[in-house]
């Protein structure tokens, strides 16, 4: 009898124990599933003030992207004003350099080795030295292939010894100011 009172308590014990896990895994998913619950739920319900900073978190990264384009907008006209400027004073300048240079093709020979003519030359280089360090450039014509991109053909002349739309003498000296066209040369071209 005590052997059935024993395996009867072992199993109510088995039956009690079983009951016990079941009652715990019930119970965690229960907790797990109201934690889960509460985490949407507190997703869903964000704080009032969180909301706000995040809005203007997003304010402020937009205005700070809108001054950058607006900074590299500006900078950008005012290269190209600079540019502009230049280019206008370059072009009121030319004809001083072109007087210069018929004043000292006009010197006779026997005045060549004068200190006029010598300060006049000297006045000159450094005149066209300083335009080179701007960076205006001579187009170079003669003896070239016209290019209607640098060139300014008035004339046209025979020529047997140049080549068809080969530039055969130049009338006014062209310019470039970092690549762009200041003035294009004036040019004869060879038919």
């Amino acid at each position: 009898m005590k052997e059935k009172e024993l395996e009867k308590e072992k199993t109510e014990k088995a039956v009690s124990e079983e009951k016990e896990t079941k009652e715990a895994a019930a119970s965690e998913k229960e907790n797990k599933e109201t934690s889960e619950k509460e985490e949407k739920a507190s997703e869903k319900k964000k704080d009032p003030k969180d909301e706000k900073i995040d809005e203007l978190n997003d304010k402020l990264k937009r205005s700070m992207a809108e001054f950058d384009n607006y900074r590299k907008r500006t900078d950008k006209e005012k290269s190209a004003m600079y540019e502009i400027g230049a280019k206008d004073v370059i072009e009121k300048i030319l004809p001083i350099v072109d007087n210069f240079e018929r004043g000292l093709n006009s010197i006779p020979e026997d005045a060549k080795g004068s200190a006029f003519a010598d300060g006049m030359e000297k006045i000159y280089k450094q005149f066209v030295k300083t335009l080179d360090d701007m960076g205006v450039k001579p187009i170079e014509a003669v003896g070239k292939p016209f290019d209607p991109n640098f060139h300014n053909a008035v004339m046209h002349v025979e020529d047997e010894n140049l080549g068809e739309n080969v530039v055969a003498v130049e009338l006014q000296k062209g310019y470039t100011y970092k690549d762009s066209i200041v003035r294009h040369s004036m040019v004869q071209v060879a038919n």
